[in-house]
């Protein structure tokens, strides 16, 4: 049997509204995952180094504070940079769409915006999580 999916729910930047977040890693526990939540204001730094020592699958961003199109292309930078590119990165917030788009080129997974279900989050991580998994076993 494979491992638990782990999920690190991350709070980047100056954002400070965190309920969101709070439910979503809330949900994604209920749904069996071993979630680990950053806490307010981190930094991207402090976010790969979390998901470098917790071990992650998925990093979910929750970011609401505009910053979006800085601070996640550095994400995904430093985990290039650490050989993390088999971690999903996810999450949510207000995220325009043509942002998300570019964001995706960057190798960003789905956004979801206000009214998406626990349910679509869920599966969404799942049926990714797994087609990566097969992936790194592949090579």
């Amino acid at each position: 049997m494979s491992r638990k999916i782990r999920v690190l729910v991350a709070k980047v930047g100056l954002d400070g509204h965190d309920r969101g977040a709070k439910v979503i890693a809330a949900g994604l526990r209920d749904a069996g995952m071993e979630v680990i939540y950053s806490g307010l204001h981190n930094t991207p730094d402090a976010i790969v180094a979390a998901a470098v020592q917790e071990d992650v699958d998925v990093i979910g961003i929750s970011i609401l504070s505009g910053a979006h199109m800085t601070l996640i292309p550095e994400i995904m930078t430093m985990l290039k940079d650490n050989k993390l590119s088999h971690v999903l990165v996810t999450g949510g917030g207000i995220i325009p769409d043509e942002d998300a788009s570019e964001l995706c080129k960057c190798g960003v997974g789905k956004l979801f915006g206000p009214g998406a279900t626990i349910n679509e989050i869920v599966g969404y991580i799942i049926a990714e999580v797994e087609q990566r998994r097969k992936k790194v076993q592949k090579s």
